[in-house]
Parts: structure tokens; sequence; C-alpha cells
């Protein structure tokens, strides 16, 4: 990036600082400047938007989502360097970002270890041996539908949204190998139930995560949103259903089993979420670190089925718990970094506090977190989080169950509105796209309008 910035030419930076308000100069200022009314403020905004339009046409451009996002934040933070370096507060500014930094640090931590536990269960072939048993049953591909729409949902809150749109998206593609139809439809139902399953659990979304970790609900608290999160996954599987194909899939020709260790590294990954939990619950440390500590538990298991191989001279017993890191999709994790920079930034210039006195003051926090929820299927649910907890609004505990259900299960309505979606998008390219989500986005609605509903109505006396 300083490469970049010194190669800018000096007519550039010389008109890019004849934007800045000569009020900039002046000796006791404010820490944070104010850009939202300058050309400055306007062209991060333009930035913002031209790089979420670079995501939206992804699957027709061939861009891989994480490079325009992490470009557009490189350039918002440049922008805001040049201001805060002619105001000479360039440690304000240092600090805002170490701030932004340590936020994105927690959940990529969380997220790698999640994503490292997936790909070991892989390797083990734990996906595989699902497969297998779901095939064995005999299972028509509505019933099949409605099943790993239904795992996901139960998944969902366990090993959280994202994980769990892997795991199963991995297993649709499997059982409905040849049938485009029912894969199509089958990972659109996966999307919908893992968001919904993962709401009602602080470590079952990103955003929910988010919230847990800035103390806002307490564990417990999460589960006031089951009923809720039901009726979101049932309303849409419901009016999906008769479109989803009938007949029966072929049986597996062979039964896969487990590789040796593969129960253990189940019980492992829960194990973890347990630690996690613990972390957050007990020692109010972040959940981040005792996921590190469960992908101890990992590598150490990973020596010893090692240790295991050399002894019986079968490498194919053991597995490189490194190797599996390796497999993580930085993709998606980099395209976590350059939302959550951008909109850290876009929060820096003033934007934040602009809509959160348009939404929570204006609107009032009911419809202003139904209204982040619909927001939060075309930006995705993340930044808009990130947003929310930035502006720190003074909410009863029901209105932080509500945003936290609205940013989770609104980011439904599209493929890029949620981390489950845009991950499964990466997996299943050629099957899951984003027009194939959008079809299905009324009836997806219709669950977001009913789950807003029930929340209201069984936890009125917590709003």
């Amino acid at each position: 990036m300083r490469r970049m910035l010194d190669r800018l030419p000096c007519a550039l930076i010389a008109a890019l600082l004849a934007f800045i308000p000569s009020s900039l100069y002046a000796a006791e200022a404010a820490s944070q400047i104010n850009l939202t009314q300058h050309p400055v403020g306007y062209l991060m905004l333009l930035i913002f938007f031209v790089a979420y339009g670079f995501v939206a046409v992804e699957e027709v451009i061939q861009l891989r989502k994480s490079k325009p996002v992490m470009l557009a934040a490189g350039l918002i933070w440049a922008l805001l360097g040049i201001v805060y370096t002619v105001r000479g507060q360039s440690a304000a500014l240092e600090a805002a970002a170490k701030h932004v930094i340590l936020d994105y640090g927690e959940l990529m931590l969380f997220l790698v270890v999640a994503i490292t536990y997936v790909n070991t269960m892989q390797e083990r072939r734990v996906f595989d041996a699902l497969r297998s048993r779901l095939l064995s049953l005999g299972l028509s591909y509505r019933q099949l539908f409605w099943l790993v729409g239904g795992l996901a949902f139960l998944f969902g809150p366990i090993i959280d949204n994202l994980t769990t749109a892997l795991v199963m998206g991995a297993v649709v593609v499997a059982v409905g190998v040849g049938n485009y139809q029912f894969i199509v439809m089958g990972c659109i139902i996966i999307v919908v139930a893992a968001n919904a399953g993962g709401v009602f659990s602080p470590f079952g979304d990103i955003t929910s995560l988010m919230v847990w970790q800035k103390g806002k609900l307490s564990f417990l608290e999460f589960f006031h949103l089951f009923l809720p999160s039901l009726v979101n996954f049932l309303v849409p599987a419901t009016l999906m259903h008769f479109r989803v194909p009938k007949g029966t899939p072929a049986s597996a020709s062979e039964v896969r089993r487990l590789k040796p260790g593969g129960a253990v590294v189940i019980w492992l990954f829960v194990a973890t979420l347990a630690t996690a939990v613990s972390f957050k619950s007990i020692f109010s440390l972040p959940p981040a670190l005792g996921m590190m500590l469960g992908l101890g538990y990992l590598q150490m298991y990973s020596y010893f089925l090692q240790r295991q191989a050399r002894r019986r001279n079968d490498q194919a017993f053991g597995f490189d718990a490194f190797r599996e890191i390796g497999r993580v999709e930085w993709d998606t994790l980099l395209f976590f970094f350059g939302v959550i920079f951008a909109v850290g930034g876009l929060g820096v210039a003033g934007y934040l506090a602009l809509l959160s006195n348009y939404l929570y003051v204006d609107l009032g926090p009911t419809y202003a977190n139904i209204a982040i929820g619909i927001l939060g299927a075309a930006f995705d649910n993340i930044p808009l989080m990130f947003a929310v907890l930035t502006m720190n609004p003074d909410m009863s505990s029901g209105q932080w169950m509500l945003v936290t259900l609205s940013t989770g299960v609104g980011g439904s309505l599209v493929s890029i509105g949620t981390a489950a979606g845009v991950a499964l998008m990466g997996l299943i390219r050629n099957h899951y796209t984003f027009l194939n989500h959008l079809r299905w986005a009324w009836a997806i609605a219709l669950g977001y309008a009913a789950s807003i509903a029930t929340h209201l109505w069984v936890n009125a006396a917590l709003m």
C-alpha cells in the first residue's frame, strides 16, 4: 500500500487535499473528522458501492469476491490516511484501525479453526459416511430436501451457519449427483436453514458471534429466538417443497466408512466449541482463544495418529493438521476482511453515526432493526452488524435479539447477503448461483416477515 501511495501523482494528492475543508487545520478540532458531506467522503462511498457491484456479478465476470472489497478497503483507508495526516491526527486514525483489526482478528481465528475442523472431517470421510447413510435410507428427493434442511437447521447453532453450509452443501452435491434441480433447491434451503438455525446460538452465525463477543446478549438469551428461527425455516421450505423433483436417487455403489480417528475428530470439534463457550461465559475471554485451544487438541491428535501411521507403515492412517489448515477458504476470509475494514472506514468518516441517528432516533429501534435485516440482503449481514455494534445504540435485550434475528435471517434473501451463501457460491459454482437463489427470494421474504412477527409476539415482554 505504501508503494501505491508513493506512486500517486502529486497532482492527484494535491487535488484530494484541496477538497479537505479549511476547518481541518484548526488547532482544536474534534479527534474524528466528519467527512459525510465532503467530496472525500463521497469518493469513499463510491468506492464501496462499486466494489459491492463487482461482488454481485462475481459469477458473470469470474472475479473472486475478495479482490474488489480488499482493494476498496485499502483505498478507503488510504483516503482517510491522507486526511488525518494533513490534520496531524494520525495517532487517532491508527487507534481506530487497530480496533477494527482486533474485531476482525477474533473473527478470523474463530473461523480458521472451525473450517480446519470441517476440512479434517472431510479428509476422515465423515461426510462420505453421512452420504452413504442418507442414501441407504431409500428416501425420495423431497424427503432428502427436508432432511438436509432439518439437519442444517440443527447443525447451524452447533457448528455455525458458514460451516454448516459447507458441510451440508458437500452432502447435497454427493447425494444429488446428476440432478441439477435437486442440488439447486437443496443448496437454497441449506442457506436458509443454516442461517435460521444459527441465529439462536451465540456461535451459530458470525453476526450472533459478534453480538456475543461484544456482550450485548448472554449465552442463554439467544435461545429466546428458537421459535422465530424455526418459523423462518419452515415457511420457505414448505413453499419450495412442491418444486423439488420427485423420484429417488440411486443407491450408493459402495458403503463409505470413516477413516481411523474420524469419530474422535467429531468429538474434538464438540469439545472445541464447548471450550470457546467456557472461555467467554466463565473467564470473560474472547471465544477465539478457546477455539485456538481446540486447534491444539486437533494438532496433538494429528501427531498421535501420525505416530500410529508410521508404526503401521500406513500413511493413510494419519492426517496432517497443517495441510487441513492450508485448505481453509481464504477467499471468504479475505472477503470478510475487506467488508469489515471498508465499513469501519466509513464509520471513521462519520457515516455510521449519521445512519444511527436516522435509524434509531428518527425511525425507532423496532423499525430500524427490521430495516437493517432487509439491508443485509444487499450489503451482507456481517458489515451491517459490525456497523450496528459500532453505532452501539441504547436498546433493550429484546431489541438486540431482534437485530440479531433480522441480520441473521435477512441475509438469506440473496446469496451474497450472508457468509453461508457466499461460501456455498464458492463451493458449488455451477449450481448454486446468485440468480438461482434470487428466484426464491419471495418465499424467503415471507419467512422473514413471519419470523419477525413471531419474535414480536413471543418475546414482547423483552422489548
